[in-house]
């Protein structure tokens, strides 16, 4: 697949509200002033009134969801960028942190339930005719295999008549959306030798289960960030989450990274053996700020604190990151 590069808009500003993710804290501190537990940030833009009669702890859930906000010279845009395991939870979520889902348009990183189970609600909350950017993989049916050798198989992909208004548009390539600000990457390719995909999934292909480890429908989000460089987020980097940043220097020319959030996919037997690698690799990059989260797992988490504490950030649902 020939893919051209793109002219990813550099912004003043990003705001990142995560609105699913696998753990919650509202006790730890944090040390890097870009990052804003829920409860501080509420108060400030809420006030204390409205905290104490509305506010309520978001859920924790194992999924993935993020609100993204750029600005730039005035304007702005509002991003989500997949939707957490549960039929409910981003609305939940957000809801109880005093947010508004009237975003422009949906990203899926992938076709996997922990990261398509709320879009069906979200969509019929928002109820507007807005692009829900996905890949045709999406649409598999899929499963993961067991130790024993039988599918578990996964939850259907919502079909388009579910999420009217809203519209699926399906794409393998690099897509910009908002203005030129925000970058869907596409497919992303495996040049790095370690980063072997998902080996545990399984399609089914005319009723019969078939290895598919590579999910070619991973992709990941980018912004620019002026004076900073590459914002990139992953929903859960089967694709490699060292492989996915060099895809997004390679496309956009912009070398610097800035921040790499998101999922990492270093938990499971197969995958823990990339988590030495995935950390070399990280400090040749040298990001400033690091925020594993999701299916990274406890021991790649542990792991990314030891080798960059300076960068490292423990995420939390309703964290709010701007850079």
């Amino acid at each position: 697949m020939v893919v051209k590069n793109v002219e990813l808009k550099e912004v003043n500003r990003v705001e990142i509200i995560n609105l699913i993710d696998n753990s919650i804290d509202f006790t730890s501190t944090v040390r890097r002033e870009e990052v804003q537990q829920v409860h501080k940030w509420t108060r400030a833009r809420m006030g204390e009134r409205w905290v104490s009669e509305h506010f309520s702890p978001p859920l924790a859930e194992h999924g993935f969801s993020v609100l993204i906000r750029v600005f730039d010279e005035g304007d702005s845009h509002s991003i989500l960028f997949d939707t957490g395991l549960s039929s409910e939870g981003v609305v939940t979520n957000a809801k109880r942190m005093g947010l508004n889902l009237e975003v422009e348009s949906i990203v899926l990183s992938h076709g996997h339930y922990d990261h398509c189970g709320g879009l069906v609600a979200v969509s019929q909350v928002i109820r507007k005719d807005i692009p829900i950017i996905v890949h045709e993989d999406m649409f598999k049916t899929r499963g993961s295999i067991s130790a024993d050798g039988s599918v578990r198989k996964h939850a259907e992909f919502p079909s388009a008549e579910r999420v009217k208004p809203a519209k699926y548009v399906k794409t393998k390539q690099p897509y910009l959306l908002a203005d030129n600000t925000v970058l869907v990457t596409g497919e992303i390719p495996r040049t790095t030798d370690f980063e072997k995909g998902f080996p545990r999934q399984r399609v089914s292909v005319d009723g019969e289960w078939q290895p598919d480890p590579w999910v070619r429908d991973d992709r990941a989000v980018v912004l620019n960030v002026k004076r900073k460089g590459l914002v990139v987020i992953s929903g859960c980097a089967h694709a490699g989450i060292i492989n996915t940043i060099l895809y997004a220097q390679q496309i956009t020319r912009v070398d610097k990274i800035y921040a790499v959030m998101g999922g990492f996919h270093l938990a499971g037997k197969e995958c823990e053996t990339r988590i030495n690698r995935t950390i070399e690799e990280l400090k040749r990059l040298k990001p400033l700020v690091v925020v594993p989260s999701h299916c990274t797992g406890w021991r790649g988490i542990l792991a990314i604190a030891e080798a960059l504490p300076e960068a490292f950030v423990w995420n939390s649902v309703g964290n709010l990151y701007q850079f």
